[in-house]
């Protein structure tokens, strides 16, 4: 059964979340930009299981799941740094995801996908979290499904089945400067052969798009989310990236997962466009602002065990891109566009 969070509890943290909550701030004001006029923050977030929530604001032993109010409003501190943030393993009971937004206020909301069916789906949705006093959406919402003529004998490069969790493409538009973000949650599969195809498809797909370039949907478009790839420049690195698809260089060398350490990184979580001179190039400017949050360092410092960090917030990092957005004037009229 669904939980359903208590607005007169959740929406009273007692002081000792705040004074986390405070630190959580004051760690974020340090190591992500502020939100202005003339930026557009993108980030991506492989939230662990985002489902249940136990209603209290710390758990006790026995309690299922390990995550709680206070870990709700570190979750919603986070999103809340960023303008569009895509989070991946959202689950079927929505009620923590309900219980972010009610922290993160009215002008928030989000859109997501239905339950992906199927084992390898693992009872996953693909959200989008966006600040609508900063972004709004412009009319595209829907998942990527390859053609019959797509899907043939399993080999390296070709898809023989859907993706096992479809990738979600939604456009946005701050003022007048429209963008189409696609997040996706790779298989991961029994061996590192298996994400090949859906790496290549993923890649395939955003460059013939791209190269269409007959209505603003076709522009910016930006691929965010978990790609299960596990080193810069493997073999499934490549198949994503050889037709120009390609993640900043800031992005590199850097952990994905709080199991990671110096020397053991993964390049899990990616965002990544395309870098080249042809029509699919960005027009949203990007001067090499980008990286990751450890929150590990702000919330869960009493927590020896990981295992257990992972289960309250999450086992990724948030990452994270800054734009510049070509008409800041225009961007400012947006109506109801925080500062």
């Amino acid at each position: 059964m669904a939980v359903t969070a208590p607005a007169v509890e959740l929406d009273r943290p007692p002081d000792a979340v705040r004074d986390v909550l405070d630190d959580l701030h004051a760690g974020l004001d340090e190591n992500v930009p502020a939100r202005t006029p003339g930026n557009l923050l993108v980030a991506t977030w492989n939230v662990r299981a985002l489902g249940r929530v136990t209603p209290r604001f710390e758990a006790v032993k026995g309690d299922k799941p390990l995550r709680n109010y206070a870990d709700i409003w570190a979750i919603a501190e986070v999103i809340k740094r960023f303008d569009v943030v895509a989070i991946q393993e959202t689950r079927e009971d929505l009620a923590a995801l309900r219980a972010v937004m009610r922290c993160l206020g009215e002008h928030w909301t989000f859109v997501i996908t239905d339950v992906n069916l199927g084992a390898v789906g693992n009872g996953e949705r693909l959200a989008f979290v966006y600040d609508r006093g900063r972004v709004t959406t412009s009319g595209l919402a829907g998942e990527l499904v390859v053609p019959p003529e797509g899907i043939g004998e399993c080999s390296r490069r070709r898809l023989d089945a859907q993706f096992a969790r479809s990738p979600y493409a939604v456009s946005f538009a701050v003022g007048s400067q429209a963008f189409t973000l696609v997040t996706l949650h790779v298989l991961y599969g029994k061996a590192e052969a298996d994400r090949e195809p859906e790496l290549h498809a993923i890649g395939t797909w955003l460059k013939g798009r791209a190269r269409k370039a007959k209505d603003a949907f076709d522009t910016n478009l930006i691929a965010l989310g978990d790609f299960n790839i596990d080193e810069e420049h493997d073999d499934n690195f490549t198949a994503l990236t050889e037709e120009g698809l390609r993640p900043p260089a800031e992005l590199s060398q850097r952990p994905s997962t709080i199991f990671d350490s110096p020397g053991n990184t993964h390049f899990y979580d990616q965002i990544a466009w395309f870098q080249t001179a042809g029509r699919e190039r960005l027009t949203l400017g990007y001067d090499g602002s980008a990286g990751y949050f450890d929150w590990t360092e702000y919330v869960c410092r009493e927590v020896d065990d990981k295992t257990t960090k992972s289960w309250r917030i999450s086992d990724h990092y948030p990452l994270w891109c800054e734009f510049e957005l070509p008409d800041p004037e225009s961007a400012a009229q947006l109506p109801g566009r925080r500062r």
